[in-house]
């Protein structure tokens, strides 16, 4: 099975407000970047499409080691989203879950792989967070992708 990572970051003028998303895909020698560009979005649905534009650029099943800086993204992926599908899509206080398009498609996407998810302390140092940072708020500003 092939290794990759995938380094995701998503960012937001305004919440909501214009928003950008970057997902860097590593596997050996090769190396891939990706970005988008939603006109109004919130900060979290940006990081969740990024992740789940990584995920579905692999066009095999794959062992995945994903890196965010999103508390949120990590811990529905790890922790939450098991109870808000048992409880069809609500919250424990039995509110409808936010974002439920973005996480069901998300879960889709990581149920082809073999998945571990990981978080790393955003504006930190973090050489491809910090890229993926860059590479969301560049495609804010061009309105769409960024050429990589």
């Amino acid at each position: 099975m092939t290794r990759v990572d995938i380094f995701t970051d998503g960012a937001c003028q305004g919440n909501p407000g214009p928003g950008g998303w970057a997902a860097i895909l590593v596997s050996g020698s090769h190396r891939r970047e990706i970005t988008g560009y939603a006109a109004t979005t919130t900060n979290n649905r940006m990081e969740l499409q990024a992740a789940l534009e990584g995920l579905r650029s692999l066009k095999q099943p794959c062992e995945v080691d994903l890196y965010t800086d999103s508390q949120y993204l990590r811990n529905g992926m790890q922790s939450w989203l098991a109870t808000w599908k048992r409880n069809g899509w609500r919250t424990s206080g039995k509110t409808p879950v936010k974002n439920a398009d973005l996480w069901e498609a998300l879960d889709a996407e990581a149920s082809k792989h073999t998945m571990r998810w990981h978080w790393v302390r955003g504006h930190d140092g973090h050489v491809e967070n910090e890229r993926c940072d860059v590479l969301a708020n560049e495609a804010i500003r061009r309105r769409g992708p960024v050429p990589t």
